[in-house]
């Protein structure tokens, strides 16, 4: 499931990106409404993802527990 959620995480993310390059392009009033309102979502749908996926712990956290002896 963390790996599905992963994946689905850098699928928003490269979604987010390819959004924001397009509005930095020319486009009309109803591409730039369409595209903002999808960046939007992404942007939302990648904050709910990222809430609901643990954190993994970083290689040096797992090399060193914080409890003492």
């Amino acid at each position: 499931m963390i790996d599905e959620n992963c994946a689905r995480l850098r699928t928003h993310r490269g979604n987010i990106q390819r959004y924001r390059q397009l509005l930095e392009t020319s486009l009309t009033d109803f591409e730039r409404e369409f595209v903002a309102k999808r960046l939007t979502e992404e942007l939302s749908a990648m904050e709910t993802l990222s809430a609901m996926t643990p954190a993994i712990p970083s290689r040096d956290s797992r090399a060193r527990p914080d409890h003492k002896l």
